[in-house]
């Protein structure tokens, strides 16, 4: 019973439990903190075109592009458990076939230590904001929200979303140049 292997055994068990109870300790002091803050979404340029949909049947469906501003001071969510964020602009819809639709236009990783004022300026979709018809076309309705998940040092991954959006109007006709 007093075996080497019984000792190194038991030490390494008590070990285990000692760092579960630490994991758990930082945890629960950041687990009901409020990581929501305050963002202006402000939208300079709309262009909508209607292009072919090479996914699905050879119809035609329409492209969004958006040019936005995004200001933010994301220091209140960072403490001592705040591994990253991940950022997210997502657009939300609906149309005649859709109830809800969801579209993420924009993301970016903002790790501990970085700069986490936000000051974008003119910055363009990073993924293209295509519809499934022509939903897009006069739709008065579309909300731009900038939302993040926290990737803490231990404990679960909350989704926030921030306490600003913009409602914005898509054109009543189709773009016919090439440039955006």
């Amino acid at each position: 019973m007093n075996t080497v292997l019984s000792r190194a055994n038991s030490l390494f068990a008590f070990s285990l439990s000692v760092m579960a109870a630490l994991t758990f300790g930082c945890f629960i002091t950041t687990a009901f903190k409020n990581r929501s803050v305050p963002v202006q979404i402000q939208v300079s340029k709309v262009l909508l075109k209607n292009v072919d949909d090479f996914t699905g049947p050879r119809e035609r469906s329409d492209l969004g592009f958006v040019t936005f501003d995004i200001t933010a001071d994301l220091q209140p969510i960072f403490d001592w458990n705040v591994k990253e964020l991940f950022l997210y602009l997502s657009a939300e819809y609906s149309t005649r076939s859709n109830v809800l639709n969801q579209v993420v236009l924009w993301d970016k990783i903002v790790l501990r230590g970085e700069n986490t004022k936000l000051n974008l300026r003119d910055m363009k979709s990073k993924y293209f904001f295509f519809d499934d018809g022509n939903g897009l076309k006069a739709n008065k309705n579309i909300t731009l929200t900038l939302s993040w998940n926290v990737v803490p040092n231990a404990g679960i991954l909350p989704l926030v979303m921030g306490s600003g959006h913009v409602s914005l109007p898509f054109p009543e006709s189709y773009e016919t140049t090439k440039s955006y």
